[in-house]
């Protein structure tokens, strides 16, 4: 008797990979050679900026409320946020929407809940200041923000947030790249091959902020894989080999 297939199942949440399908479809995530601002050469980049059109915000909004949800359910030491926050630029369109789903997919838990951006440079007239939306002081501030690689951006929120007397309970990133932070010639094109630790690795460790992200490097392999992409995943899999992170 002939053995009976099974069908093939999905190696990664079925929200992962319907956002990765988003992101291909709509070339927010293209492969190819692209020179990053540390220096290396990498097979894809992510531009969270093509998010433009309702049905990627849709999307991608959708993601984010359902990773916020899975990051706090399992983490139940941090508490519920009390302020979305989203940096501008790229972050500002993020976080509102991302509101707005987590309001539809739970009105009793969310109601409450605000959002927050700041200005590039302080606002000298009007009500002034740096922060639009609900004011940090003494709040639970969840940011979030589209991809992160040295880590640069989370320390200047994390500051700002402190400068406004708030508390930053976790970031969550559309897209963790789980590869280490850059070596100090890497600019330079060179690469000392020593291990490091991610820039949201560095940022658990230096501050006790936890983290998350809707998807990794190691999602979109896995979906690569399930397409049979061979040419595009040998490259993923060599860059991940090369600038995988010590954490």
């Amino acid at each position: 008797m002939a053995a009976i297939s099974q069908p093939t199942l999905s190696v990664i949440p079925a929200y992962k990979s319907d956002f990765l399908e988003s992101c291909l479809s709509g070339n927010v995530l293209t492969f190819g050679s692209y020179t990053l601002k540390s220096g290396r050469q990498s097979p894809y980049f992510f531009n969270a900026g093509s998010f433009h059109t309702s049905e990627l915000l849709f999307s991608i909004s959708t993601a984010y409320a359902q990773a916020i949800v899975s990051f706090l359910a399992t983490n139940p030491s941090i508490p519920k946020p009390d302020i979305i926050f989203g940096p501008a630029y790229k972050g500002i369109p993020l976080a509102c929407s991302t509101l707005l789903q987590l309001h539809r997919s739970d009105p009793e838990t969310w109601s409450s809940v605000s959002y927050s951006f700041n200005r590039k440079e302080a606002k000298d007239h009007g009500e002034g200041g740096n922060i639009v939306g609900a004011s940090l002081k003494g709040k639970n501030v969840l940011v979030i923000d589209d991809v992160i690689t040295a880590g640069t951006a989370m320390r200047e929120t994390l500051d700002l947030v402190n400068k406004e007397n708030g508390k930053v309970i976790g970031f969550v990133v559309a897209l963790d790249r789980v590869e280490k932070m850059p070596g100090p010639r890497e600019k330079d094109g060179i690469d000392d091959g020593e291990p490091r630790m991610s820039a949201m690795g560095q940022i658990r460790k230096e501050f006790g902020v936890q983290t998350s992200s809707i998807v990794t490097l190691d999602d979109l392999i896995a979906l690569l894989k399930e397409k049979g992409n061979v040419e595009d995943l040998e490259k993923m899999e060599a860059y991940r080999k090369r600038y995988l992170a010590s954490d």
